[in-house]
């Protein structure tokens, strides 16, 4: 959502502390590979994925349990729906490989879990079914 945002304010902090002003020009990368930081589309998914697997490993009447299963009731304004978490959480579990139910078992297991968020990068991930 706001992704990009977050990665121009991450980098121009790191610019500012490195002292790195205009004229000089250094790329994204090599700012990320200087200051031995992850990148922050990076930072996000995989903080998304670790909420996702805590909060589906949380008993079905938690609040935050019924809040990522609940649809609005009625009809909604014209044009693309909004992309909501659990929308975008559906697109990422798809390019792992993985629909909602396997995710949910996966998520049982802790470890599996951890083991399939803390994935160098996410969406490669061979997906467990």
């Amino acid at each position: 959502m706001y992704t990009s945002r977050l990665s121009v304010f991450h980098h121009s902090c790191l610019r500012r502390i490195l002292g790195i002003f205009w004229p000089v020009k250094i790329s994204n990368n090599q700012l990320l590979q200087d200051t031995r930081q992850e990148a922050m589309n990076d930072i996000l998914k995989k903080r998304r994925w670790k909420w996702l697997g805590h909060v589906m490993r949380m008993r079905q009447e938690m609040p935050a349990r019924i809040a990522l299963t609940w649809t609005p009731e009625g009809k909604r304004k014209k044009g693309r729906p909004r992309t909501t978490w659990r929308r975008m959480m559906e697109e990422e579990l798809d390019t792992a490989s993985l629909t909602w139910g396997s995710a949910l078992k996966v998520a049982r297991d802790r470890r599996a879990w951890k083991v399939l968020s803390e994935a160098p990068c996410v969406t490669r991930h061979d997906g467990i079914k």
